[in-house]
């Protein structure tokens, strides 16, 4: 009788009072050690009452002289309720030791733990022992699927179903769920079909994984189909079914529809519920709603949780990430992994690297996404000693990268001031963690080597790649123009579509960057027009600033202001500095003056405009309106930006200006300059002194051309490594023409390949050539 008593406490909520006076009784009575039953009967109780129930139990269980299979069971069971799982499978092994023969509902505690921890190779070892001991019912065989489901081992998971002689609903429905859990999506959905003619009506929960599976999959017409039989079977009050019927029309584009199921649905109505309701509206666009229900959802008294606060921070919205803080430091949210990470990468976002850090360090147990976060948001900075450091602190305390931490590390790389060889070792990393063949981390190393000038690199990574996404496409494409690979990067773009990939506009803005550098208007413009009449894409001021250069750098300026005049918004800075650009070139003044006028008006501290400018009029010999200008800046307080280039030789970076005397070995960078010099001129070269816009003698404008910051860093690398080793140089500023026509002389004399990058593409200079064919 005690017994019983004691099993209704359990199973009541508030009775945990009542069962401690019951057990008080049992001891008087001498019942709890004597009897097994009433000693099983308690460990139950315990484990189900909570509030420290678990201990209890566990002093309970302890203190029984005998324990039957039952008490065994109601222990574990308390322990798999209770998240406890490394001591479930402790106990499990104990049991086993002390010679305990588990039944069924052993199995289905024990699996239950298993699949939460992921601890597949313990859960083998559980499903050796099911199998030994004859367990093949039901429950067994639906916890050894949930297992094997939540493990990744779908084929496994399915042979176990396929195996089993009677099927529950619970049976259809875990294999289903599993199957929507590792993105098997299309095998569900003929999993559901071939289970209606084995259940007579589904239950609540298969509903809900239906109704997911309509929502990732986008089908809205099965999804209005059940929730027609949702209705019919009476299941419209369930806040479960109804929070995943709302989130698949939200998923779908029906935020109306999922709007007015949320209205109807006052009394089931949640923080999982709401939740839901703020996502959908983000997905769809509509963040001022968004915002809107997250505020009525605190006036109503539902707490936003982890995941709410996790889905606001998804919002574009710059002055969201500080108000939302605020909230989560209130609520004391700020620990939590998920929200610390989503608030992270808000911040990161808003380029706010400091306060990124900031809260990356508040995160309680740091997961791999954490981590990945903050290495991201140092790559988005393009901070790539930063990234690298967080790569070290990760390795150092354990934590496994994933595809995701490795893609942004190399990323981070491809930044101006990594190091040349810095990405060569994460790739060398992406290699030991097997991650190479992943698309996240062959994209970002696609890209990562092309921005840096390996281009053959990136051809072979390309190459090697079976899966490519569109952002593999589009690095390869936009490498190949970015180096002056015109007809490669058109023949990718070919092979791209003949592979069916849908391009979107910067496949074609890398496709008109190609036509550019390679001169090729005809094909540019057709390209251009085959984007917005063939693919329906609207072209960008990006794609209108490419097309200004096109016709621009082709001479043909009429074209280009006719084209300018044409657009269906009014012209920003991009366009005017890149016809800008070409007036220099050109030696339009006129233009040239009308370029400069609206991008004054548009950027009037922008520098790059007064110096394209004055340098317009001093290559007319206006000298006049050349200093007109530089007094123009001056009283604007407008400084110009001093030519800078870089070079890197064995992990360390040497930076150059013009005329640079500080670097150590200046003695013997001028000495070699100078020979290098004398060397073209006994070749052919002759100083283009025109290039040199300033109004001063010959000699002084051959001397100003020697000293260029490009001509020092390539005279230190000619005399820091060994012969025939390329050299890799960056600038800041568009290299100048004469200064281009002797890194061609110097790739032929010294036998070396140069490889230089300045503010508008890549050149390659090797046997006395370029790779932009003088189209710089």
């Amino acid at each position: 009788m005690l017994s019983c008593a004691l099993k209704v406490c359990g199973a009541m909520p508030g009775c945990r009072v009542v069962g401690e006076q019951m057990h008080c009784l049992c001891v008087k009575c001498g019942l709890d050690r004597g009897e097994v039953s009433v000693g099983t009967a308690l460990v139950d109780m315990y484990m189900k009452c909570g509030g420290g129930g678990v201990e209890d139990g566990r002093l309970v269980f302890e203190g029984m002289p005998e324990r039957n299979v039952i008490t065994w069971t109601s222990l574990l069971t308390g322990y798999a309720q209770g998240g406890e799982h490394s001591d479930v499978m402790v106990l499990f092994f104990r049991m086993r030791a002390e010679g305990v023969c588990p039944n069924p509902f052993t199995f289905a505690s024990v699996l239950s733990a298993v699949a939460s921890q992921g601890a597949l190779d313990v859960g083998l070892r559980v499903h050796a022992q099911s199998v030994k001991f004859g367990c093949h019912s039901t429950v067994v065989c639906n916890s050894l699927m949930n297992m094997y489901l939540k493990c990744g081992l779908v084929e496994e998971a399915k042979a176990v179903f396929c195996g089993m002689e009677t099927r529950d609903m619970v049976s259809w429905n875990t294999l289903m769920a599993g199957l929507l859990l590792n993105g098997r999506e299309l095998e569900a959905l003929q999993l559901f079909h071939d289970s209606r003619a084995s259940m007579a009506k589904m239950s609540q929960s298969a509903y809900s994984t239906m109704i997911k599976l309509c929502a990732n999959l986008k089908q809205l017409a099965l999804a209005r189909q059940l929730h027609s039989c949702v209705l019919k079977h009476g299941f419209g009050s369930d806040g479960n079914v109804m929070t995943a019927i709302m989130d698949a029309y939200s998923k779908c584009g029906e935020l109306d529809d999922a709007f007015n199921i949320f209205l109807l649905m006052p009394g089931s109505q949640n923080v999982v519920s709401w939740t839901a309701m703020i996502s959908g509206c983000i997905q769809n666009g509509d963040t001022p709603l968004a915002a809107a229900l997250f505020s009525r959802m605190r006036e109503d008294n539902v707490k936003p949780n982890e995941f709410t606060y996790s889905t606001m921070l998804k919002t574009s919205l710059p002055i969201l990430p500080p108000q939302i803080h605020a909230q989560i430091i209130k609520t004391n949210y700020q620990h939590a992994p998920s929200v610390g990470t989503a608030l992270l990468a808000s911040y990161s976002k808003l380029g706010s690297t400091e306060e990124a850090l900031t809260i990356f360090k508040m995160i309680d147990q740091k997961d791999v996404v954490a981590w990945s976060a903050m290495l991201s948001c140092y790559s988005q900075a393009g901070d790539c000693d930063g990234a690298t450091n967080v790569f070290i602190k990760m390795s150092m305390q354990g934590m496994k990268p994933n595809e995701f931490t490795i893609s942004s590390a190399i990323d981070a790389c491809a930044s101006p001031t990594a190091g040349v060889d810095q990405g060569r070792q994460f790739h060398a990393i992406s290699i030991k963690y097997r991650c190479q063949d992943a698309i996240c981390v062959g994209s970002a190393l696609v890209s990562m080597y092309a921005r840096k000038g390996s281009i053959d690199s990136a051809r072979s990574v390309f190459e090697r790649q079976t899966d490519r996404d569109l952002v593999s496409w589009n690095s390869m494409i936009s490498g190949y123009a970015q180096h002056g690979y015109s007809k490669e990067a058109l023949d990718t773009f070919r092979q791209m579509e003949a592979a069916g990939i849908e391009m979107d506009g910067v496949t074609f803005l890398s496709v008109i960057i190609g036509c550019t550098h390679a001169g090729l208007v005809k094909e540019g413009q057709e390209y251009f027009d085959s984007m917005v009449r063939d693919h329906k894409i609207s072209p960008t001021m990006e794609h209108y600033a490419c097309m200004v250069d096109l016709y621009s750098r082709a001479g043909k300026l009429d074209e280009t202001m006719s084209l300018i005049g044409g657009m269906p918004f009014p012209a920003g800075a991009m366009v005017w500095r890149t016809l800008l650009g070409a007036c220099r070139v050109h030696k339009n003044v006129e233009l040239g003056k009308l370029a400069a006028e609206k991008l004054l008006l548009l950027e009037p501290h922008d520098s790059a405009t007064y110096v394209l400018l004055s340098n317009i009029y001093a290559a007319a010999g206006k000298w006049k309106e050349r200093d007109e200008v530089r007094k123009l800046m001056d009283c604007k307080m407008v400084k110009k930006e001093a030519g800078c280039s870089w070079i890197q030789i064995k992990n360390k970076v040497h930076s150059f200006i013009a005329s640079d005397k500080s670097h150590p070995l200046s003695d013997q960078i001028y000495a070699k300059l100078k020979g290098m010099t004398a060397r073209l001129k006994r070749e052919g070269y002759f100083p283009n002194t025109s290039f040199v816009l300033h109004d001063m003698e010959e000699e002084q404008k051959e001397a100003m051309l020697g000293t260029h910051s490009e001509r020092l860093a390539l005279a230190f690398g000619l005399i820091a490594t060994p012969s025939g080793t390329p050299l890799q140089i960056v600038k800041n500023l568009r290299v100048c023409g004469d200064c281009h026509t002797v890194m061609k002389m110097v790739s032929a004399v010294e036998d070396r390949e140069i490889i230089m990058r300045d503010c508008s593409r890549f050149h390659h200079f090797k046997s006395g050539a370029c790779s932009c064919g003088d189209f710089w």
